[in-house]
This record gives structure tokens, C-alpha cells and sequence, in this order.
């Protein structure tokens, strides 16, 4: 196993998550650094973003899921 187990399986779908990390910030009034450094940032902040994102991506995947039906 790798250093980093946090690998994309689609490296072209960076772009679309830093996006939707900013969009998910921004909604729940966390402000991040535009520079991509986040030491100032709390542990607890990042669990709700990290949450919501996923939350998020659950969704998209279920709406995929039942438009295949």
C-alpha cells in the first residue's frame, strides 16, 4: 500500500473536488485559504466539510444509480 492512500481513481476529477470543497466551505461560512495551506484551520471544520462532501457525492451517485433504472 501506498504512503498516501487518498489517491484519485480519476485524477481528472481534481479540479471538481477542490471546486466542490470551496462551494461546501463557503455554504456552511468556513472560510480556507485560497493557497491550499489549512494548519489554521480546525479539526472540527474539516470534518464538516469532509462530511458534507461526501454526503454529496453519496447523492450523485444515488441520483446516477436510479437514472439507470
Amino acid at each position: 500500500m501506498s504512503a498516501n492512500s487518498n489517491t484519485l481513481l480519476v485524477p481528472q476529477a481534481t479540479a471538481a473536488l477542490d471546486q466542490m470543497k470551496y462551494e461546501v466551505a463557503q455554504e456552511l461560512g468556513i472560510a480556507l485559504s485560497q493557497d491550499g495551506y489549512y494548519g489554521n484551520l480546525l479539526t472540527k471544520d474539516a470534518g464538516y466539510i469532509g462530511g458534507n462532501i461526501t454526503r454529496r457525492l453519496v447523492q450523485i451517485a444515488e441520483q446516477s444509480l436510479a437514472g439507470r433504472q
